[in-house]
């Protein structure tokens, strides 16, 4: 009998040590990670009782706030900046995972940041009810808005991104389509479902998903705006403003058997008559055969080297933010890359931002902004400050040199003078009087049958050209509302143009 109860003793008593150990795993190890599982909903249970943090613009423009509720939730979310700061804020949704801002600061707005110990210390001895702390962004409500409005009032698919060239601070950052964020904050479960189903139902269809951040997570071939990468690679080597280019319409692309490249609409660079032209020119008129032969030139190498230092590598930014997914949420930033450049003709097509070249819109932006601030390419954010319930700062953005000499400083300033007179050789509506932009646009070819479909256009630009406070890039797809005969000059610019002005006036 005693032998008995011993081993029924060490039984328990192993079994008391198992489920021990077990425990601390769980509370050491595992906790973290079961807390910030998405699919971990008795804590967005637990968060939805309290009051979650603020997500505001400059200006205290709230984007995403938690009112009093009165069912058993006591908060609901809901997001008055609507569907333009939806891919900003993402939204919080008890069915699915969080996404955007709402994911990627949520220990902070939903009060479990170390940031806010003494707060949550201090919740517990008065008996008060704990907050969550408050996410400030960098953009301008009023450019973030308007640029939405731009895209939609046409029903474009796109993006615009504006930044700050000297600090990075990402001035707005928009994508379309959009969609309303509240519906799928709400605590109904059916309107959840609903909403979140219509999303993905619009994907099955083929057309535009709002899912989809244009800005940051969509690939685009850059076109003629590539030939910015071009010409700093080529300054860089020596080459200057007015080296002589090639300005016929078409060339054979080396080590083919036949196979041509040609300017937009077969004409001669800049109506020279296939006369060479300088290389201002050759910018100025987007003149592929010239910037084609230039790249040829200038070496896969060199060329491979600047779009490197221009963040042009395939490895992604992070904004200041968790790279995450669509799945896992946060604010997920693809990289760009020039691709393989296995020949020559290959070469020669990615010289004209043609080829296996893809970028995203904040890319492009990016290299705006970096020719803008004299050749520093400054690291893109997007949150500028974090605060506690009480509004007392907890951090405040920094903003960082991503490369301090991506561009020389010398050949940035040429590159400013070219970009110059390439605005003023560019058509398209939108002209603001006595503000001296610098730009390139781009119209690029895609797709199985190129010919036949409407081309992505762009528009990236930096202004005041003098002392530039905005750099800008605006992305549409498949030609906007005017399909084949699309350009970035008829489609993109007007609407870069007008951004570009209200950011500028916005910031003073």
């Amino acid at each position: 009998m005693n032998r008995t109860l011993r081993k029924t003793g060490n039984v328990v008593i192993v079994l008391i040590v198992a489920l021990l150990l077990n425990i601390t795993y769980i509370q050491l190890v595992k906790s973290d990670a079961y807390r910030t599982d998405p699919n971990n909903r008795r804590i967005l249970y637990e968060e939805s009782s309290r009051q979650r943090g603020l997500i505001t613009a400059t200006q205290g423009v709230v984007l995403a706030r938690s009112d009093a509720s009165d069912d058993s939730y006591r908060y609901q979310r809901s997001y008055p900046g609507g569907p333009a700061f939806t891919d900003l804020t993402g939204y919080y949704s008890l069915r699915y995972s969080p996404t955007g801002i709402e994911s990627a600061q949520n220990d902070l707005l939903a009060g479990e940041s170390a940031d806010l110990l003494a707060d949550r210390v201090g919740d517990f001895l008065t008996g008060r009810d704990p907050r969550g702390g408050n996410v400030e962004l960098t953009v301008l409500p009023e450019v973030q808005q308007r640029a939405y409005d731009l895209l939609t009032a046409k029903g474009l698919t796109g993006s615009v991104v504006a930044l700050n060239p000297q600090t990075g601070a990402i001035l707005a950052m928009v994508s379309t389509p959009g969609y309303d964020a509240t519906p799928l904050a709400s605590h109904n479960d059916a309107t959840q479902r609903t909403a979140y189903n219509d999303l993905l139902n619009i994907e099955t269809t083929g057309a535009p998903s709002p899912l989809i951040n244009r800005a940051t997570s969509a690939l685009y071939p850059p076109g003629s705006t590539f030939k910015l990468v071009v010409t700093a690679a080529a300054l860089s080597q020596g080459y200057t403003p007015e080296t002589p280019l090639t300005g016929v319409a078409r060339i054979t692309l080396p080590g083919t058997e036949g196979a041509t490249l040609s300017n937009f609409g077969g004409e001669t660079c800049g109506n020279s008559g296939g006369q060479d032209v300088t290389m201002t020119t050759a910018l100025a008129y987007s003149c592929n055969t010239a910037y084609a032969d230039l790249a040829v030139s200038i070496g896969a190498d060199a060329l491979k080297r600047q779009a490197a230092a221009l963040g042009v590598n395939d490895e992604s930014y992070n904004i200041g933010l968790p790279n995450g997914d669509r799945v896992a949420g946060g604010l997920p930033v693809k990289g760009s890359g020039v691709g393989p450049i296995v020949d020559d003709a290959a070469l020669a097509q990615t010289g004209i931002g043609q080829r296996d070249v893809a970028m995203t819109p904040l890319q492009s932006a990016v290299i705006a902004a970096t020719i803008a601030n004299n050749g520093v390419r400054m690291a893109p954010y997007l949150i500028a400050k974090t605060t506690g319930p009480d509004l007392a700062t907890l951090s405040e953005a920094k903003f960082t040199t991503a490369n301090a000499s991506a561009i020389p400083a010398a050949v940035a300033a040429e590159m400013k003078q070219m970009m110059i007179t390439t605005e003023e050789t560019t058509f398209g509506a939108g002209q603001i009087e006595g503000l001296q932009i610098a730009s390139k646009t781009g119209t690029s070819e895609h797709g199985t049958d190129p010919k036949n479909t409407p081309p992505h256009v762009s528009y990236v630009a930096f202004a005041p050209a003098a002392n530039p406070t905005v750099a800008i890039a605006v992305f549409i797809e498949n030609g906007g509302d005017q399909g084949l005969a699309a350009t970035g000059s008829r489609v993109a610019a007007p609407i870069g143009r007008e951004v570009l002005a209200l950011a500028i006036a916005s910031q003073r």
